[in-house]
């Protein structure tokens, strides 16, 4: 009775704490808040100066004593006092009525976390201001959050393509079957990016830049017209500023490697399924979901790969973020089900 008075005048929240992203979900309010997980602080006092998009602006380009850093890395916490000053942060900027008590919170975490991993992010929510901190797996979450019906007695497989780790499950009667979580994702493409620049043209360019030709002109299966695009680093031998131009083609070559390390985790899900849901599965196919699927081509790809139809989800960056929000509506499916 005490929670459900407390629940009242409280804004309860879901979280998709990302390597890349954070993002925010109020419940009967949907995703309030969409900011980079990137922190800006002095290196020598550790005084935040700034948390999200305008953190983000100034990585790379920061004096010497302000570090723009990202406290997450791989889904995991890497920076457990500067993800907690981040996680406070949001937590504030959402909470629109100072008089309201502190919100209880659902955040999705990567289906590998151990246990003290786990611990921490409960313990830096808790820090941040949350009054109770509850985790799920970030396929489920996804995979609510797309709408697949993971509580029929009938395979429903998700493949979440974020910044640190690429989550991919085989969900059925609202629990996982199998589930698989690899540390290759949206960053370690930028980093595949960055590491062809430098071989092949002898650039040095920051990751905001990898990110954009990413996004830009990325590929993971050969495109009807190839794209072009203007590239400005600096020349790692003469050490002056240069510009040059790439085609996509030559990103799709630079991709290829780590794209092949997320086909072979979805190929190796498919192998410990079960026979019946591998039925399922025939016909059903399954979703994709993150940043990673925006890659143009990645999902004719994968249904290459796997002979299976492979949808892209409608809103694939707020799947996770969405799947939080639902599960706030119905909390007690969390604590028996995770």
């Amino acid at each position: 009775m005490a929670t459900n008075f407390l629940g009242y005048f409280s804004n309860d929240i879901g979280i998709d704490l990302g390597t890349a992203n954070t993002l925010v979900y109020v419940k009967d309010k949907g995703v309030v808040l969409r900011e980079p997980s990137v922190v800006a602080l002095d290196a020598h006092t550790r005084k935040v100066h700034a948390v999200g998009a305008e953190a983000k602006r100034m990585l790379g380009r920061t004096p010497g004593n302000i570090t723009a850093i990202r406290p997450m890395k791989d889904g995991v916490i890497a920076d457990f006092d500067v993800t907690e000053a981040m996680l406070r942060y949001f937590i504030r900027k959402v909470r629109n009525n100072s008089f309201r008590v502190a919100p209880r919170v659902v955040i999705a975490i990567p289906s590998g976390i151990t246990e003290v991993e786990k611990r921490a992010v409960k313990d830096s929510a808790t820090r941040a201001g949350a009054r109770e901190v509850i985790t799920m797996p970030e396929p489920v979450a996804a995979a609510i959050g797309v709408g697949l019906p993971i509580d029929e007695p009938a395979a429903n497989m998700i493949v979440d393509i974020g910044g640190g780790t690429t989550e991919i499950a085989i969900i059925s009667l609202s629990g996982i079957v199998f589930s698989k979580s690899v540390r290759v994702a949206g960053d370690e493409l930028d980093t595949a990016i960055v590491n062809y620049m430098k071989r092949a043209y002898n650039l040095l360019i920051g990751e905001r830049t990898a990110e954009e030709i990413k996004m830009r002109i990325g590929s993971a299966y050969p495109l009807d017209e190839e794209l072009t695009l203007e590239v400005k680093g600096r020349d790692s031998v003469a050490g002056l500023p240069k510009t040059i131009h790439i085609t996509s083609q030559e990103i799709r070559e630079a991709l290829a490697d780590t794209i092949a390390l997320i086909v072979e985790a979805v190929r190796a899900t498919l192998e410990r399924c079960p026979p019946e849901l591998s039925a399922d599965l025939v016909d059903r196919g399954f979703v994709m979901a993150g940043g990673g699927s925006l890659i143009r081509g990645i999902d004719r790809l994968l249904s290459d790969k796997t002979g299976l139809p492979v949808t892209v989800a409608e809103d694939p960056l707020s799947a996770v973020a969405n799947g939080t929000g639902a599960v706030l509506n119905n909390l007690n499916w969390v604590i028996q089900n995770v």
